[in-house]
């Protein structure tokens, strides 16, 4: 399938440079509001650098990245379904449920599929985690808690500004990694309770191409909240771009027999710990989705597989079965960070409007076949 991405910027690159690695597709154009980042990419990657209305009208394109900005995800989602084309999205799928309510009844109507990232929780690490799970080895699982915080984005992304305004904050740029692997492991999420804070009014950026530049801040930037999932499990969630320092792990879930410590559920290929209050066993990720195999920024060799829920969705377009970073999940998602804000606001308990199934788990021998 020939691929289009709509957005040029800093995570394209990401997209552009890892999609050799997938069977299924080729990424053939790209396109921005900006036609000088267009060009940029298309002439480092070998693509054809359009308009976007160009990359809309192409007949032989069948599928749209959408790597816009936050708050023009629904508006370009929806344009490319009208085009005719399947829609993979990077996260925040969109903004609120009744968009994302939208653009699954726009899909729906057409015929056509909507996906959207994070792929993450098909990593290694993840897939690993969740073999154990499933198999039963830590028991029932009753509670656990997660914990992203750093001091945010302005000390390295080269446009931070968009982080901080309507559509960004922590809960939508980060949460869904977590909800995500949150809700493969434990199935939909009941019901969310939540407190938030916004303890600087700017922030100052340091990052090159512009430090010095004060962000005005327009949004919360730390959220902690307790996630009951129908499943019975409580978990509390903490996210913040206030915090210097912190030695809370990324992820843990207690269950009957063991306690299961999960990495960054923003990587794909890091160990997996068990512990029985005895014993600690180490279990290593799977490999396909899960084997070192990129220099990350600070020079790091480590798992970085972005484009795995793309090809499994392709793949998934031409065998006629359900693709696992599906619109339903991605819903739901929007609408657990969505209703963790709401409670903040409100500092009452939301009850989640939608459910969603657990996606199919990605074992070495479903996720080698998506390889090219």
């Amino acid at each position: 399938m020939n691929v289009g991405i709509i957005g040029c910027g800093n995570i394209s690159t990401a997209y552009l440079k890892l999609a050799p690695m997938f069977a299924g597709f080729k990424i053939t154009a790209c396109a921005d509001l900006n036609p000088e980042a267009a060009a940029a990419q298309a002439a480092e990657f070998g693509c054809d650098a359009l308009s976007i209305d160009d990359l809309l009208a192409d007949s032989s394109i069948g599928l749209i990245i959408n790597l816009t900005v936050p708050d023009a995800h629904f508006e370009v989602s929806a344009s490319a379904l009208r085009a005719g084309k399947h829609v993979y999205s990077e996260k925040p799928f969109v903004l609120s449920v009744d968009e994302g309510r939208e653009l699954l009844k726009i899909a729906s109507d057409l015929g056509l599929r909507v996906g959207s990232a994070p792929d993450t929780f098909l990593g290694g690490s993840h897939q690993a985690a969740r073999q154990c799970i499933d198999a039963g080895t830590i028991g029932d699982i009753v509670g656990g808690s997660c914990c992203f915080q750093s001091h945010g984005m302005e000390n390295w992304h080269p446009d931070p500004t968009f982080f901080f305004q309507p559509g960004g904050g922590p809960v939508l740029d980060m949460g869904a990694y977590y909800v995500s692997n949150l809700v493969q492991f434990l199935g939909p999420v009941k019901r969310v309770v939540a407190m938030s804070g916004r303890p600087f009014a700017t922030r100052t950026v340091t990052s090159e191409p512009n430090p010095g530049a004060v962000i005005e801040v327009n949004v919360d930037t730390s959220v902690r909240a307790i996630l009951e999932f129908h499943q019975g499990a409580q978990v509390s969630f903490s996210v913040s771009w206030d915090v210097w320092s912190h030695e809370h792990n990324h992820m843990e879930l207690y269950g009957t027999g063991s306690t299961i410590y999960v990495p960054d559920p923003n990587r794909f290929g890091e160990p997996v710990r068990l512990n029985n209050g005895e014993d600690e066993t180490q279990i290593e990720p799977l490999q396909v989705v899960g084997a070192a195999n990129f220099e990350d920024l600070s020079g790091e060799i480590i798992a970085n597989y972005r484009g795995v829920g793309l090809a499994d969705m392709v793949a998934a377009i031409q065998q006629d079965r359900p693709h696992r970073c599906n619109g339903e999940l991605a819903l739901h998602v929007i609408d657990v960070l969505t209703s963790m804000m709401q409670s903040a606001g409100t500092g009452e308990f939301v009850t989640l409007s939608t459910r969603c199934e657990r996606p199919a788990m990605l074992d070495d021998t479903a996720a080698a076949a998506l390889m090219a």
